[in-house]
C-alpha cells in the first residue's frame, strides 16, 4: 500500500508544481520517481532497508531523503508545504480527461475558477473558450471529459476489482465451514471496468460468516449485513471497492454462480429457453414443477437446456447460446499459450529495467521471447531514442542473444505515427528491426478521418507489424479516439498487419468487440503487456481475458506461435 500511496504523492507535487510553474526538471523528476515507485513490485521499506532503493536509477538524494521520510512518518513536508499553494479544489480539476497542470494554471489565473462547478459555468458562459490556448473546440472538449467523469464515477478497473476480490477471498478462505469460493458478476466475466465485486460462498452458517466479512480490518465502511449477504466499502491500495459477498446453499452454487454472473442479457435468454421448456431457472437451481433439476454446478444447467456449457468470458449475448446450441463455441486462448510479450519497454526510453533483467524475468516465466520495443524519438516526454541510439540498441540486443540463454530477444520499437501516417525512422533501419510496432500518441483529439488516414497510412509502411492500442483510451481517463475501427480493420487484413490487445488494465485496447471483428476479419492479434518493468508482464493475463471475451483462440493471437512462425510471419510482409 504504501508503494501506491508514496506514488500518488510524487505525482501530485510534479502537479502542483506545473500549475504554480515552478522548474521543470524538478517536475520531471518527481514525475519519473512517481512511475519508479508504481512500477517497482518489492515493498518500498525493503528496498530502502537493503539499500537497494539508493542505486536505483532516477532516484536522487533529494527524493530519497522525501521517501525515507514518508516512510518513518507517514507524510513529506515538501508536499504538505505545496498543498498550502493552491486552493485544495484544484486538484479535482486534474481529474477531467483532456485537463492537464498548465491547463488548469489558465484556468485558475485568469478565471479564478476553482471546482468542477465553476469551470462548467465558464463552459456554458463562453469565458472558458476565449482564453488563450484554448477557443471552442477545446472547451467543447472539456465539457465532454467533464460528462465522461461523471458518467465513469463508481466504476473501477479491472486490475482494482481483482485486487479487492483478492483480500476478501484470501480472509474467507481462512474461516471455517467454507466450501466453495467464487467470483461473480462483471469481474469474473472480466469486464472492462467493474461496478462493484460480486463474491460468492458456499456455506451453511451464513450469519456467521457475513459478521466476520463485515468486521474484517479491510472493511472501510459497512452498507448492509443480513443473515446470507453483507455489503461493504473495503480498503484496497488503489481505491476503496464495493464488495457484496453471499452465502448460499452447497446444492444451489452452480445456479447462483451462473445467475449472478450475467450478464443480464444472456440470463433473460435461458431464462426463455426454460421457459419454453416448460422449466423455471433462478438462482436457486432449474426446476420442473416444484423438483430441482439442476443447480449444484453451472455445467449441469447448461447441459439440461441443451446445451455446451459456456465460458463466463462469452456471456454477453453475443451468439454464444446460438453456438453453444449446435455445439461451434471456440476453445478460448489461455495465458497457457502465451509463449512471449512483443511490446516490452526498458530504462532506454521510459521503462526503468535493462534488457538483460526484462529478458531473464520474461524467461522465468516460460516465455520463449520478448521484444524490446522502446519509444521513437518523436515520444519526447517518453524519453524516445534516437535513429542512432536504436541503431546502438540493435547492437546491444544482438550481443545479449548470444550472452542470455533460453530466451530469444528481438529488436523493435514503438514508433510514433506521425500527423501526417508517416513514422519516425526510415525503412533501411526498420528492415534491421525483427518487429515493429506502431502507434499514436499525439493529436488523438483529433478528426475521425484525421486518425483513421493516419493509421490506415502507418499499416502500409511494409516494415511496420502491428499497430499498438489502437484507440489511444485509458480507461476512466481519456475516451478513445474517434477512429473507424472497422476500417481500420479492414486495412489490417490487407496489409497483413496485427492489432494490438494491450493487456493494461488501463488501456485494454482493443477492446472484446473490436477483437471478434478482427478475427472475423482474419486479423492477427498481439497481446501486450506494455510493460515498463518486470511488474508489468503480470498484466498479461488480462489482455488474454480481454481476447478470449473477444472469441479468441491460440490459432487468432500472433504471440502464442513459436519463434519461427513469427518471424516467417514478419517476413511475408517485408519487401
Amino acid at each position: 500500500m504504501k508503494n501506491a500511496v508514496l506514488s500518488e504523492l510524487f505525482d501530485q507535487m510534479a502537479d502542483i508544481m506545473e500549475i504554480l510553474g515552478e522548474d521543470r526538471f524538478r517536475i520531471n523528476t518527481y514525475r519519473r520517481v512517481g512511475r519508479i515507485i508504481a512500477d517497482v513490485p518489492t515493498d518500498i521499506e525493503t528496498l530502502l532497508a537493503s539499500g537497494d532503493l539508493a542505486k536505483t536509477p532516477g532516484i536522487g538524494k533529494s527524493s530519497l531523503a522525501k521517501i525515507e521520510e514518508f516512510v518513518k512518518t507517514g507524510t513529506i513536508t515538501a508536499h504538505k508545504q505545496l498543498l498550502t499553494k493552491i486552493p485544495p479544489t484544484l486538484l479535482e480539476l486534474l481529474t477531467i480527461p483532456g485537463v492537464g497542470p498548465k491547463g488548469v494554471k489558465t484556468i485558475y489565473e485568469k478565471l479564478d475558477v476553482k471546482t468542477i462547478a465553476e469551470l462548467k459555468k465558464a463552459i456554458k458562459s463562453g469565458s472558458l473558450a476565449q482564453l488563450p490556448g484554448f477557443g471552442d473546440k477545446k472547451a467543447a472538449g472539456i465539457a465532454k471529459g467533464i460528462e465522461f467523469l461523471e458518467k465513469s464515477t463508481g466504476r473501477i478497473r479491472l486490475d482494482q476489482a481483482v485486487e479487492a476480490a483478492d483480500i476478501v477471498t484470501g480472509f474467507l478462505k481462512k474461516l471455517p465451514g467454507i466450501g466453495k469460493i467464487q467470483t461473480a458478476g462483471s469481474l469474473r466475466r472480466r469486464a472492462e471496468t467493474i461496478g462493484d465485486v460480486d463474491i460468492l460462498v458456499a456455506a451453511k452458517n451464513g450469519k456467521k460468516i457475513i459478521d466476520a466479512f463485515t468486521k474484517a480490518a479491510f472493511i472501510q465502511e459497512v452498507l448492509a449485513a443480513g443473515a446470507t449477504k453483507g455489503s461493504a466499502i473495503i480498503r484496497t491500495e488503489s481505491a476503496p471497492v464495493h464488495v457484496d459477498v453471499r452465502v448460499v446453499p452447497k446444492k444451489s452454487f452452480g445456479a447462483a454462480a451462473q445467475y449472478f454472473t450475467g450478464s443480464k442479457q444472456h440470463n433473460v435468454r435461458l431464462r426463455e429457453i426454460a421457459v419454453k421448456a416448460k422449466l423455471k431457472l433462478n438462482e436457486y437451481g432449474l426446476f420442473k414443477a416444484d423438483k430441482r433439476i439442476a443447480g449444484a454446478t453451472e455445467e449441469e444447467i447448461y447441459k439440461k437446456l441443451g446445451m455446451d456449457f459456456i465460458d463466463p468470458l462469452l456471456r454477453e449475448d453475443r451468439g454464444e447460446i446460438e453456438a453453444a446450441k449446435i455445439h461451434t463455441l471456440p476453445k478460448l486462448i489461455d495465458f497457457k499459450d502465451i509463449k512471449g510479450d512483443l511490446h516490452v519497454h526498458t530504462n532506454a526510453s521510459d521503462g526503468n529495467t535493462d534488457i538483460s533483467e526484462m529478458a531473464r524475468a520474461a524467461r522465468d516465466m516460460g516465455y520463449k521471447y520478448i521484444c524490446i520495443t522502446d519509444h521513437s524519438k518523436s515520444s519526447a516526454i517518453a524519453n524516445g531514442l534516437s535513429t542512432k541510439q536504436l541503431a546502438n540498441q540493435i547492437k546491444q540486443i544482438r550481443k545479449l542473444n548470444e550472452k542470455i540463454k533460453g530466451i530469444t530477444i528481438f529488436a523493435g520499437t514503438e514508433m510514433d505515427i506521425l500527423a501526417d501516417g508517416s513514422v519516425d525512422f526510415d525503412n533501411k533501419l526498420l528492415a534491421d528491426l525483427d518487429f515493429v510496432i506502431a502507434s499514436i500518441h499525439s493529436g488523438l483529439a483529433s478528426s475521425r478521418e484525421k486518425v483513421t488516414t493516419r493509421t490506415l497510412k502507418a499499416m502500409d509502411n511494409p516494415y511496420v507489424n502491428c499497430i499498438a492500442h489502437p484507440t489511444g483510451r485509458l480507461l476512466g481517463q481519456r475516451e478513445p479516439m474517434d477512429i473507424d475501427m472497422a476500417a481500420v480493420i479492414e486495412h489490417a487484413a490487407q496489409t497483413h498487419t496485427a492489432l494490438e490487445v494491450n493487456a493494461n488494465p488501463w488501456r485494454l485496447d482493443i477492446k472484446d468487440v473490436h477483437c471478434k471483428m478482427a478475427i472475423e476479419a482474419k486479423v492477427a492479434l498481439v497481446i501486450g503487456t506494455d510493460s515498463h518493468s518486470t511488474a508489468g508482464f503480470s498484466l498479461m493475463g488480462f489482455g488474454v481475458a480481454t481476447a478470449a471475451r473477444g472469441w479468441a483462440t491460440k490459432a487468432d493471437v500472433l504471440n502464442t506461435s513459436p519463434l519461427a512462425k513469427i518471424k516467417s510471419w514478419v517476413k511475408a510482409k517485408r519487401p
